[in-house]
C-alpha cells in the first residue's frame, strides 16, 4: 500500500483526491498540509478522509510511513517542497507549472537523481484519449513532415480571478497565462512535435490591471527543418476553445479530430485525398481508449512506477523543457529579441531572480483576497 500526502488545499488538490481513491486498493491518503489548518481540516471533511493534518510540510515530512507527496502548492513554493520531499526519500508528483525557474527545475532534476525517487509534473491533458490518439497518428509519419503548427490556448478569466494573493504576480505565481495556463499546451505541443530552435513572442495584459503578468501572448516558434509555430496563451477568449493543429505536407490533422488531405492536379491546385485521409482516420480510431483520463490516469501512471511496472510519462526532464519553451516566450516578449534554444545558465531568464529583474509588469498588484470562498474550477482539455 502506497501512503499519500497532499501539500496545498487549494482548487486542483480535489482533482488529485478524487484521483487517489480510485485506486484505494493501491494507495491511502494518510496526510494534509495547508499553511491554512482550517482548509484542511475542511478537505479532510468533505472527502471523509481518516487524516493527519499539518500546517508545516517539514513537520509533516517527519511522518515517516508517506512515500508519495502531491504538491498542489503555488507555484513558487514547488522547487523547494519538492527537493525537501525528494530528499526525505518520499516520491512526488507535483502540479504545473515544474517550478518558477529553470534553475529550480534542475536543481528539482538532481535532487531527483540523488534520491532515486520519482519525480513526475502533472500534465493530466497528455492523458486522454484525443491526445493519445493524435499522438499515434503523428508518430505514423503518414502526414509527411510537420510544416506548421498552430496552437490555440483559449481561456477566460474574469477580473477577480487575480485578486487571489498569490496570483498575477512574477515572485509568487511565476507568470501569467502562458505559465499558468497554456501550459498544458505547449507541454502537449513539444512532447508531439519537439522543441524548437528559435521563439520570438510578445504579450499584453488587455484585461487585468490587478496582475504584474499577461493575460495574452503569441508566440512564433521556427524549427530546425524551417517549419513554424503559432502559440497563443489567453485568459481573455471567451468560450475557452482549444485546439492544435498540425498540418504536415501530406495532410492536416488536430484535436479537435478532424483531418484533411490533399494532393495536387496537374496545375498545382489541389484536390482531396480520400485514400490517406481514410488511413489516417483509421489510425486514430484504431488506438484504444485509456481506462483512466487526466489526474486519474496520471496518478494510476506514477502509482505504476512506484510499484516498478513502467517509468513515468512525464518525469522532470519533461517538465524542465515545457517550461523552457514558456521561459524562451517570456525572455522574448520581455526582451523584444528572438530567443535561441536550449536555455543554459546564460540565459538572463535561468534564475527566479532573473525573471523577477528582466519580466515586464503590465500593472501592480495593490490588494488581495486571502482565499475564495467558491472552489469549483475548469481545468480545460475537452477540445469539443
Amino acid at each position: 500500500m502506497i501512503n499519500v500526502a497532499i501539500i496545498g488545499t487549494g482548487a486542483i488538490a480535489s482533482a488529485h483526491i478524487k484521483a487517489y481513491q480510485l485506486f484505494q486498493n493501491r494507495c491511502k491518503i494518510v496526510a494534509i498540509c495547508d499553511i491554512y489548518s482550517e482548509k484542511a481540516e475542511k478537505m479532510a471533511a468533505d472527502f471523509n478522509l481518516d487524516v493527519e493534518i499539518y500546517s508545516d510540510y517539514k513537520q509533516m515530512l517527519n511522518f515517516s510511513q508517506i512515500d508519495l507527496l502531491s504538491v498542489c502548492t503555488p507555484p513558487y513554493t514547488h522547487a523547494e517542497i519538492a527537493i525537501a520531499s525528494l530528499k526525505a526519500g518520499k516520491h512526488v508528483l507535483v502540479e504545473k507549472p515544474m517550478a518558477s525557474s529553470l534553475e529550480e527545475c534542475d536543481a528539482m532534476n538532481l535532487a531527483q537523481k540523488r534520491s532515486g525517487k520519482i519525480l513526475s509534473v502533472v500534465s493530466q491533458n497528455r492523458f486522454t484519449n484525443s491526445m493519445m490518439k493524435l499522438k499515434a497518428v503523428l508518430n505514423t509519419n503518414l502526414m509527411g513532415p510537420i510544416v506548421h503548427t498552430q496552437v490555440d490556448s483559449f481561456w477566460w478569466r474574469g477580473h477577480c480571478y487575480y485578486d487571489l494573493w498569490w496570483r498575477g504576480t512574477w515572485e509568487k505565481e511565476g507568470g501569467g497565462c502562458t505559465l499558468n495556463h497554456a501550459v498544458h499546451h505547449i507541454d502537449i505541443f513539444h512532447w508531439m512535435n519537439g522543441m524548437p530552435s528559435e521563439v520570438t513572442a510578445i504579450a499584453t495584459n488587455t484585461s487585468h490591471d490587478n496582475a504584474e503578468v499577461e493575460d495574452l501572448s503569441i508566440a512564433i516558434c521556427r524549427y530546425p527543418n524551417g517549419s513554424l509555430a503559432q502559440i497563443t496563451s489567453s485568459v481573455v477568449h471567451h468560450g475557452e476553445e482549444q485546439q492544435l493543429i498540425f498540418q504536415g505536407k501530406n495532410a492536416r490533422v488536430s484535436v479537435p479530430w478532424k483531418v484533411a488531405a490533399s494532393k495536387s492536379k496537374p496545375n498545382g491546385f489541389p484536390e482531396k485525398d480520400e485514400e490517406l485521409e481514410n488511413e489516417l482516420t483509421e489510425t486514430y480510431q484504431q488506438v484504444k481508449n485509456l481506462e483512466f483520463e487526466g489526474h486519474a490516469a496520471q496518478v494510476e501512471d506514477v502509482l505504476s512506477a512506484i510499484e516498478g511496472k513502467r517509468q513515468v510519462l512525464v518525469d522532470g526532464i519533461e517538465g524542465r523543457k515545457t517550461l523552457e519553451f514558456i521561459t524562451a516566450i517570456y525572455q522574448s516578449s520581455s526582451l523584444g529579441k528572438t530567443v535561441k534554444l536550449p536555455l543554459n545558465e546564460d540565459s538572463p531568464f535561468y534564475t527566479r531572480a532573473g525573471v523577477l529583474n528582466n519580466a515586464v509588469h503590465f500593472y501592480e498588484k495593490t490588494n488581495h483576497v486571502e482565499n475564495f470562498t467558491e472552489q469549483q474550477i475548469t481545468l480545460g482539455g475537452k477540445y469539443e
